[in-house]
């Protein structure tokens, strides 16, 4: 809260709200030093007492829950929030969230740099990357494999945040991470190759609507290189984000992510030195650095060093601080008393309809994957119930997670809901691991041992349920009630030795545990497995023999298998594959052999290839983390209280699917998503099952052809025809057939939620604009509707259509496409083999060079008008002479036109360009092949007619 001091008091402009927002920041900026100014860009900005401004901190973390400040109301993970389809129960636990939020910030001290700015209200949420590789270690964060999807959710989690007012914000959501952010290995030296159309109809698309829309007021540059350019200098800031902002009336406030700005010269070694990278990344739209902690000197430094060189000028500092103001002003900080958030109380922190929200959300997320009739659980047929597996009855945070309150597992939340105890184990060993040295076993105690997967163990004290964890001093104490820490320290393997021993190593360290003979002391110090402790691993107590005889005994057994979200696929980590841990299958199976009424709930991060599951068992569920009401929500489900709402929202690949390689990022080529993934899905995306039947019918559309810029409304009847009520998601579909392009197989155009009663029927009507079938034509640089026929579907799953409708696009054909006299992008290829996208320059501009410089290159333009062309001239870039001649070949079909030398440049950013006359002059439309051969860049390209060469 902003209290001016008495000299300030008289300011005549900016503390007066009855002026426009633009003069009192105006005013405002004005009145800072240069010092007070270059001071601001640091995500800690210090208060200014002489003007009466507060200090101020970028970002609190909001993902699904207000986190890292306390006891907090814990929502589903976003994946799971985007499983529920259901934009306006996204936008009510946003609010709940922004809300929780006013309250830490108002009335709760922070959790760091308490004497320098209170909890931010910038949320840094939510998270629009694309969950294009379900083995992404942030996988939990995204909401969708989908761009359409996943900017509907977006929208109304940001507009959650932000409320309704329409003057003052109640939080101020910030998007992450821009752009094109999916894989933890190498995040911030790896670059993700984006052809025109996968950025444009992809990347980007998640992020547009949402800008578009107003509803978001900042976003997070990417840790990554997108086309061999840091993110955090990248153009796009201001060629797109930027400008799909301007028409809402407000700038977006563009943030760093941690660390980030030190990385291009640390990591990425992308400048020379920080004064570079900090003044680069401040002129292509960064406003704020989160760097260095909260050590602000260091990043001021760099700034005013930047400026006093000339790299950067007054007004792009004046730039940058003028957002952040305008979101300070909007945020109600200097408008105390007119703030109509200010009054929120520390009460609403887990208040009841915060807990009853949290349960409703944790039940719509609820997919219900496959159903042989064994659900709902009927409890008068099937009294005993047996709770198994290592997620049976604990709920785990993630690191964006809030502290929950209170915890409902599984086996808690059915007990509850029938009134009595159900039988529940982890089905885990408990083990002793006993010195060969000293015949002491690890910590005078026995552990119960935990796969989760990679044969990454945790090791829990039996008596206290602690974590074995790895301290500072190498030794080892089981003291972690909670895993969750950056370096995860509680994660072991048990390698086995020769003799019948096992070595215990650190996950972390990769170092192994030794026994000091003198004194027995264990420390985790051991380089080689020579120098490691040989421990006997004593059997206790069999988990899987526990778990069959407490199946046997039952009548149904409800199996919880999933992650730990802090171990294998979290940040900083992605996963290797799709594969449940070897332990928990085998416990799924011996269960399963003794109790054939047996449903799988997978509680997980991310998608499982669960094949196995699938084809012998009756029932398969899935649902995220789903916070503190997950057992409650879980149990609805099972017994029939509540209805199976959610559906998935991204694919479940089948295990013996060789999906493409984590930094292939085009979609197209590479084959991902329901939109061009060719093999069957084991679930598709959008795929959920129901209690009930649902019957469509009447599919029309309100004209059969549309002209390119028109629209059409699409029109289908639901019936709900079974005995329970319950919701559909309709989902609807467009196909182009015989495009000039790779269209996608199908693509998400729109969906709705709808609730029916027993035999209630509503008639959906959803607007089409033509809009919705346009791909980037690679050749106008712009969207484009082709005409031409499409196909309308509306599914219950991308893989599952229940009724299509033809639609004509009526308009002019596209001409075929003009290289000659005029410069071709070597972006704009229409087809590709084993290239790389790169920079052209340190600013802008993209080019083509071959992945491996020891193998050629192809692109291919196709439909390309040759007549008259004579010559071709090329740009080029090569470093340094490498190994056999390096050069471009032209061709058309079998015909040779040109083959140039590619000389040396000196420098990848150092541009030439070469020329050749075709050895025969082509005539008519055909496709046109480059061929790169050695490791040298090209940037565009132009052939030439007699006129002008």
């Amino acid at each position: 809260m902003s209290s001016l001091s008495a000299s300030a008091a008289d300011l005549p402009l900016f503390p007066d709200p009855a002026l426009p927002l633009r003069k009192r920041v105006d005013d405002l900026l004005e009145r800072l030093t240069l010092d007070e100014r270059l001071a601001m860009l640091h995500q800690y900005a210090p208060a200014v007492p002489r003007l009466g401004v507060d200090s101020f901190r970028t970002g609190s973390e909001a993902l699904h829950g207000v986190s890292w400040l306390g006891l907090a109301t814990v929502f589903p993970q976003a994946v799971g929030l985007g499983a529920s389809w259901d934009e306006n129960l996204v936008r009510r636990v946003a609010e709940a969230v922004s809300v929780e939020l006013r309250a830490f910030h108002r009335h709760r001290p922070p959790m760091t740099a308490p004497d320098r700015a209170p909890n931010s209200l910038q949320s840094w949420a939510p998270v629009l990357n694309l969950l294009r590789d379900p083995r992404w270690g942030r996988n939990e964060e995204g909401y969708s494999e989908d761009p359409v999807h996943t900017a509907r959710v977006g929208e109304a989690f940001c507009r959650g945040l932000s409320g309704d007012h329409p003057t003052y914000l109640r939080t101020a959501p910030v998007l992450k991470h821009f752009l094109a952010y999916n894989n933890e290995d190498d995040r911030c030296t790896s670059s993700s190759a984006l052809r025109p159309r996968v950025l444009h109809e992809y990347d980007l698309a998640a992020f547009r609507p949402v800008v578009a829309s107003g509803a978001a007021t900042g976003a997070m540059a990417a840790y990554n290189l997108v086309n061999g350019r840091p993110c955090h200098v990248s153009p796009l800031i201001e060629t797109e984000l930027r400008r799909w902002a301007r028409p809402t009336g407000h700038e977006l406030f563009v943030v760093s992510d941690a660390e980030a700005p030190s990385n291009l010269v640390d990591m990425e070694y992308y400048f020379d030195n920080h004064a570079e990278s900090h003044g680069a990344a401040l002129k292509a739209g960064i406003d704020s650095f989160t760097d260095h902690g909260e050590d602000s000197a260091t990043v001021v430094g760099r700034l005013r060093e930047a400026l006093e060189r000339g790299l950067i000028a007054e007004a792009d500092v004046d730039r940058a601080i003028r957002r952040q103001l305008e979101l300070r002003f909007r945020l109600g900080e200097f408008d105390p008393e007119l703030d109509p958030y200010a009054g929120i109380g520390a009460e609403v922190i887990d208040s009841p309809e915060h807990r009853a929200l949290a349960r409703e959300a944790a039940t719509e997320s609820v997919v219900l994957l496959k159903n042989d009739g064994l659900l709902p659980l009927d409890p008068a047929r099937t009294p005993r119930i047996a709770v198994i597996g290592p997620l049976a009855d604990t709920l785990f945070e993630d690191w964006y997670s809030g502290t929950m309150p209170y915890q409902v597992g599984v086996a808690a939340g059915l007990s509850a809901a029938l009134g009595a105890e159900v039988v529940r184990t982890e089905g885990n060993d408990r083990i002793a691991l006993r010195s060969r040295t000293t015949g002491e076993p690890l910590g005078k105690t026995s552990f119960e041992v935990t796969d989760w997967g990679r044969d990454r163990l945790t090791l829990r004290d039996t008596g206290t349920g602690r974590y074995l964890t790895l301290k500072e001093d190498a030794t080892l104490v089981a003291d972690q009630e909670l895993i969750k820490s950056w370096f995860v320290q509680e994660t072991f393997h048990l390698e086995p030795a020769e003799d019948g021993t096992v070595l215990l190593r650190s996950v972390h360290t990769g170092r192994y545990a030794a026994v000091d003979p003198a004194d027995g002391r264990v420390t985790v110090t051991a380089d080689t497995p020579e120098a490691a402790e040989p421990w006997e691993r004593e059997l206790l107590h069999d988990g899987a023999a526990e778990a069959r005889a407490a199946a046997e005994a039952a009548d149904v057994a409800v199996v919880v298998l999933g992650n730990h979200p802090m171990v294998n696929g979290r940040e900083t980590e992605d996963r290797v594959d799709t594969a449940l841990p070897r332990a928990q299958e085998a416990l799924l199976r011996t269960v399963t052999a003794v109790r054939p009424e047996t449903a799988l709930v997978v509680m997980s991060s991310y998608p499982y290839a669960v094949d196995w599951a699938d084809e012998h068992l009756p029932a398969v569920l899935w649902t995220s983390h789903g916070g503190q009401e997950t057992g409650n929500a879980l149990a609805d489900v099972l017994l029939g209280g509540a209805e199976p709402a959610g559906r998935l929202p991204q694919t479940w690949y089948r295990g013996d699917d060789q999906l493409p390689e984590p930094l292939d990022y085009d979609i197209i080529k590479a084959g991902w998503t329901y939109q061009y993934h060719r093999a069957a899905p084991l679930y598709p995306f959008g795929h959920g099952l129901s209690y009930t039947e649902f019957d469509y019918r009447g599919l029309r559309l309100s004209r059969p052809s549309v002209a390119q810029d028109g629209e059409v409304e699409v029109t289908v009847t639901l019936t709900n025809s079974g005995r329970r009520a319950g919701s559909e998601v309709v989902q609807l579909y467009v196909r182009a057939l015989d495009a000039r392009y790779e269209a996608p197989r199908q693509r998400l155009a729109d969906f709705t939620k709808v609730g029916l009663e027993p035999g209630e029927s509503r008639e959906l009507t959803f607007r089409l604009p033509a809009e919705r079938l346009a791909h980037w034509d690679v050749i106008t640089g712009a969207f484009a509707v082709d005409p031409g026929d499409y196909e309308i579907t509306v599914a219950r799953s991308a893989e599952h259509p229940v009724l299509t409708a033809p639609l004509t696009v009526t308009g002019p054909a596209p001409a075929s496409r003009v290289v000659v006299d005029r410069r071709t992008l070597a972006v704009d290829f229409d087809d590709h083999t084993d290239i790389d996208i790169v920079d052209a320059s340190r600013t802008d501009g993209d080019a083509v060079t071959p992945a491996d410089p020891a193998r050629p290159a192809t692109l291919v333009f196709g439909g390309v008008d040759l007549s008259g062309a004579v010559r071709v001239e090329a740009e080029i870039a090569r470093a340094e002479a490498g190994a056999g001649r390096a050069r471009l070949e032209l061709r058309s079909g079998d015909l040779l036109l040109a083959d140039l030398d590619i000389p040396v440049t000196g420098h990848q950013h150092t541009w030439a360009t070469v020329r050749a006359d075709f050895t025969a002059p082509p005539a008519g439309v055909h496709d046109l092949r480059l061929t790169l051969h050695g490791g040298f860049r090209l940037a565009a390209f132009g052939l030439r007619s007699s006129a002008t060469a």
